[in-house]
C-alpha cells in the first residue's frame, strides 16, 4: 500500500509538472509581462528605499519616491528601445565598410594559407550562410523590437499598479485568510521573498551598472562603434549567470573584427573586457551579493535551461529570481522542505531547531 501511494504521488507530481510547463508555454504572452513586472517592482522598491537614505530626497514621502523611481524606470526602458532602433539603422549605414573589412580579412587568410584562388565575400557568404539576407535579418529585428516595445509598455503599466497596491496588500492578505496561522505563514513566505529577492536584484543591478560603465569606457576608448549599445547589452546580459557575461563580451569583440579588420585591436579589446568581467565576477559581485540567493550552481544551470526553453532570453533573465522564489515557498512547508534543501548551495541552520545538548565533562 505504501508503494502504491508513493507511485501515485510520483505520477501526480509528474503530471502536474507537465501541465504546469504546458500552461507556461501557452500563457507566455500573459504571464511573462506580469512576472517581469513583479521582478521590476522589487528593484524599484529597493531603489526607492535607497533614495530614502539620500539627505534631501529622503524627506519626500515614500509614495513620491516610488513615483520618481517608476518614472525613471519607464524613461530608461523607452530610451533603451530608442538606442536599439538607432543602432540598427547605423549598422545598415556601416554595412559596406564591414563587408570591405571582411573581404580584406579573407584575402589575408587566403594569403597566409597559400591559396592561389582567393575567395571573395560573395563566395564565402554563399558557402557559409547560404540564402542569408541582411535585409531579412533587419526586418526580423524590427519586428522583434516592436514586440519588445509592447511588452515594455505592459511591464511599465503593471509595475505602476503593483507599486500602488503594494502598501495595502498585507491587510488584504490577513482579511482573505481568516486563519491567523495561515495568514502568518503566508506573510513569512512573502517577507522572505521580498527580503532575499529584493536585496539580490538591487545589488545585482548596481553591479551590472558598474560593469556596463567600465565596458563603455573601454569600448569608447578603443573607438568601437555603438559603445553605449554594447555597454547596455553587457550590463543586461550579466543578469544571466555564467553564460550572460560570455555572450555580452563576444558580441562587441565580433563587431571589432568587422569594424577594423585588425586582430591586434580585437585581442586588446577582448583582454580589457574579460579583465573587467573577471574583476566584477570574482571580486566585486561576491562581496556585494554574498549568499542572498542560496542556490546550488547545478540548480542554477538547470533553471537556466528550463526557463530558456520555455521563454527564451526573457526566461533566462528571470530564471534565478523565479527559482529562488520557488525554493522559499518549498522551504515553508514540511512535505516540500527536503526539495528546498537539495536545491540550496549551503545549508543554513534553522533558527527554530533546538541547540545541541551540552557535552558533560567527566568528573575529575
Amino acid at each position: 500500500m505504501s508503494f502504491a501511494k508513493s507511485l501515485s504521488v510520483l505520477v501526480n507530481t509528474a503530471l502536474l509538472l507537465v501541465l504546469g510547463g504546458f500552461l507556461l508555454v501557452i500563457g507566455k504572452p500573459v504571464l511573462l509581462p506580469i512576472l517581469a513586472a513583479i521582478i521590476v517592482v522589487y528593484v524599484l522598491v529597493g531603489a526607492s528605499e535607497a533614495l530614502g537614505r539620500v539627505p534631501l530626497i529622503g524627506r519626500l514621502p515614500a509614495g513620491m519616491r516610488r513615483t520618481l523611481v517608476l518614472l525613471a524606470f519607464a524613461i530608461g526602458l523607452f530610451a533603451l528601445t530608442g538606442v536599439i532602433v538607432d543602432t540598427i539603422s547605423q549598422v545598415l549605414s556601416e554595412a559596406p565598410a564591414y563587408q570591405a573589412n571582411i573581404e580584406r580579412l579573407i584575402a589575408q587568410g587566403a594569403e597566409f594559407l597559400g591559396l592561389d584562388d582567393r575567395p571573395d565575400w560573395q563566395t564565402v557568404q554563399n558557402a557559409v550562410f547560404g540564402g542569408f539576407s541582411v535585409q531579412n535579418l533587419i526586418n526580423v529585428a524590427l519586428t522583434n523590437i516592436t514586440s519588445i516595445g509592447a511588452s515594455v509598455f505592459l511591464v511599465t503599466v503593471y509595475s505602476a499598479f503593483l507599486l500602488a497596491e503594494r502598501a495595502g496588500f498585507a491587510h488584504k492578505l490577513s482579511t482573505a485568510l481568516r486563519d491567523p496561522a495561515s495568514a502568518a505563514r503566508t506573510e513569512d513566505i512573502l517577507r522572505g521573498i521580498n527580503d532575499r529577492i529584493g536585496d539580490y536584484l538591487a545589488v545585482k543591478t548596481l553591479v551590472n551598472v558598474i560593469l556596463g560603465a567600465l565596458s563603455f569606457v573601454i569600448l569608447w576608448a578603443l573607438g568601437i562603434d555603438f559603445p553605449l549599445f554594447w555597454a547596455l547589452s553587457i550590463g543586461l546580459l550579466n543578469y544571466i549567470p555564467y553564460f550572460g557575461s560570455l555572450v555580452g563580451v563576444l558580441l562587441p569583440i565580433t563587431l571589432s573584427v568587422l569594424q577594423f579588420g585588425d586582430l591586434g585591436r580585437t585581442l586588446l579589446l577582448a583582454t580589457l573586457l574579460i579583465a573587467a568581467q573577471v574583476w566584477v565576477g570574482s571580486f566585486l559581485e561576491p562581496r556585494l551579493i554574498g549568499r542572498r540567493v542560496n542556490l546550488s550552481p547545478f540548480v542554477v544551470l538547470v533553471s537556466l535551461a528550463v526557463w530558456s526553453a520555455l521563454w527564451g532570453l526573457p526566461g533566462a533573465l528571470l530564471a534565478v529570481p523565479l527559482t529562488s522564489m520557488l525554493t522559499i515557498v518549498l522551504s515553508a512547508f514540511e512535505p516540500t522542505r527536503p526539495i528546498a534543501i537539495l536545491m540550496a548551495d549551503q545549508l543554513v541552520r534553522d533558527r527554530a531547531s533546538p541547540p545541541p545538548p551540552p557535552q558533560r565533562t567527566p568528573p575529575a
